[in-house]
């Protein structure tokens, strides 16, 4: 990554930063309706709020107006101080790729991490990089997989080429995914189970139901399923949907940082917070070389297809809702109802992405799903500190039973 690429990071740069200012504009702006208990609060503030008011009531205007100025400037300070400490960074974990490449079509790769044990591949979201499967030496799930005696296989799909382009989400699952498939069959002549994480569960899903008696099993790991069940991405979807189709005619892609600025609305703060959070880290400490490899992976992102972006973010959160039975792949419903494989469900309890019903929706679809409920967020499920106790020895046992029964 050259210089240039990091001054342009955090992705949008621009959104956060001016998102901040006017986090920080707006509050100098309430201070007085605050002081006269105008403000409006949510239901569950309202206790706080009247405290605060009282001890607002009998400060002194002008002298509050300087300290919280003076709060808002060492906030956004922070921030900034956060955002240059995150681009100058060093960044070791570029090398880190173990996987080895042994099939690859258009922008779409295969790669096998070795190993002697049962395949398994790993399908990931076709909008992040696939490498949040392995990020780092001491945060890689599938490095971590072949240690305990599996050969995982990882699905990198790449960012959309000339052909992928035009690709629908039935190009993926029943072209790219299903050759994939085949390859790994070929590697090794046992049922591969089948990992699918976030969107990457529904590509996986969908060809589970297409070829099941080639496979062991399936695992959905923080997989949306009911678009409308605890949704909150649908509100700031739906007045978008015209801008939306006019980016995706424009460019035939949905940009990278259209995705990101999409999911910095979910939580408008958050990139305020943790680079605050960040200038604070000793540099060479651990935490502070997680966090740029995690949020290198998170400005590293793909774009979507136009067709594909269609489907996900008008399609599933509209009329084609999953969850209703409105999504169809070679002409046919996508049932979970109907598969008769053993399914293993992990859904993070302070999921902000995919909020918890909307997956627990799937694994309610599916008789003898087995569940758990990591206590831990959509990203940190894999690679959080709790990630090896929360999900990845939790998902080996269940493969470990997977062996035993293949």
């Amino acid at each position: 990554m050259d210089q240039q690429q990091r001054r342009q990071r955090p992705r949008p740069l621009v959104l956060h930063l001016s998102t901040a200012m006017t986090s920080m504009i707006s509050s100098l702006a309430a201070l007085p309706s605050a002081r006269n208990g105008s403000l409006p609060w949510r239901p569950e503030l309202h206790q706080a709020a009247r405290e605060l008011t009282a001890d607002l009531t009998g400060s002194d205007p002008q002298a509050l107006f300087q300290a919280v100025a003076g709060e808002c400037q060492s906030r956004f300070g922070a921030m900034l101080a956060g955002v240059q400490a995150y681009q100058d960074a060093d960044r070791p974990h570029r090398q880190h790729s173990p996987g080895q490449e042994i099939w690859r079509q258009g922008s779409t790769r295969l790669l096998d991490y070795g190993g002697d044990g049962m395949p398994v591949l790993f399908v990931p979201s076709l909008i992040n990089g696939a490498h949040i499967l392995d990020l780092t030496p001491d945060r890689g799930l599938l490095s971590w997989l072949r240690g305990q005696g599996y050969r995982p296989f990882l699905m990198d799909w790449g960012a959309p080429g000339d052909e992928e382009q035009r690709f629908s989400l039935e190009d993926y699952i029943c072209g790219r995914l299903s050759s994939a498939i085949d390859i790994v069959r070929r590697q090794d002549h046992r049922r591969p189970a089948l990992i699918g994480y976030c969107m990457g569960g529904n590509l996986a899903l969908a060809l589970a139901l297409r070829r099941q008696d080639e496979l062991s099993g399936l695992a959905l790991l923080a997989t949306p399923w009911d678009f409308q069940a605890g949704n909150s991405q649908g509100a700031v979807l739906e007045p978008l949907a015209h801008g939306l189709e006019g980016l995706l005619q424009g460019f035939g892609v949905l940009p990278v940082d259209v995705l990101q600025a999409l999911f910095a609305a979910l939580d408008p703060g958050l990139a305020a917070r943790k680079f605050r959070h960040f200038a604070a880290l000793e540099p060479a400490s651990p935490e502070a070389v997680h966090f740029v490899a995690l949020e290198d992976w998170v400005n590293d992102g793909v774009p979507l297809a136009a067709q594909v972006a269609r489907e996900c973010l008008l399609g599933w959160y509209g009329d084609k809702n999953p969850g209703h039975g409105g999504w169809t792949v070679g002409g046919e419903i996508v049932d979970p109802a109907k598969l008769r494989l053993p399914v293993w469900v992990a859904i993070p309890d302070a999921d902000r992405i995919v909020p918890a019903a909307s997956a627990q929706a799937l694994a309610d679809a599916i008789s003898g799903a087995e569940v758990i409920r990591p206590k831990a967020g959509h990203i940190g499920m894999v690679v959080g500190r709790r990630g090896k106790s929360g999900l990845w020895r939790p998902l080996a046992r269940w493969l470990d039973k997977l062996s035993v029964m293949t």
